[in-house]
């Protein structure tokens, strides 16, 4: 007997179009690793990179650059890497906190409690969100490349599709 989220996934997209964002003052192309990682997992796991970005760790520019991302539609889910820790620099908790119509808690929740396993208390300095604009899937991990493999391989690939499927249903 299959369950529910079983039959839902099933039923969820296999591909989805995904944009990355990178949020750091310091990263370029070429030293974008969390970036790099996140466009990587993805590919490997056959959904499409339709946009790769960095952005400066500016409120205005992480909101201007999520906003353009939503509206032009190409993208179903944009995930995002950096500025999500407690300096007065990571205001990407704070930018997505503005523009989310309906948030996801139990996605930062438990890449807290799996970072928690790995890191022990210091996992309580990610404040990593997600949610719904729209009908577009946004979630915001840290730009180490260790928390960007957790989110990716043990929350977020494996949840994608399903989460696509219920945001656009």
């Amino acid at each position: 007997m299959s369950s529910i989220p079983d039959d839902h996934r099933r039923d969820a997209p296999q591909a989805v179009a995904c944009a990355v964002v990178t949020v750091s003052d310091t990263r370029t192309a070429q030293t974008d690793v969390g970036g790099q990682a996140v466009e990587e997992l993805l590919v490997g796991a056959g959904h499409p990179v339709v946009e790769r970005r960095i952005v400066a760790d500016d409120a205005g520019q992480i909101e201007q650059e999520v906003s353009r991302l939503v509206d032009g539609g190409r993208a179903e889910a944009i995930l995002l890497t950096g500025g999500t820790g407690l300096s007065r620099r990571d205001t990407t908790p704070d930018v997505l906190a503005r523009l989310i119509d309906r948030p996801i808690p139990g996605y930062g929740e438990l890449l807290r409690w799996l970072s928690y396993e790995q890191i022990g208390p210091a996992a309580m300095l990610s404040r990593a969100t997600g949610g719904l604009i729209g009908r577009v899937v946004v979630l915001s991990m840290p730009g180490s490349p260790a928390a960007v493999r957790l989110a990716m391989e043990r929350v977020i690939l494996p949840e994608l599709g399903h989460l696509v499927r219920e945001a656009q249903r």
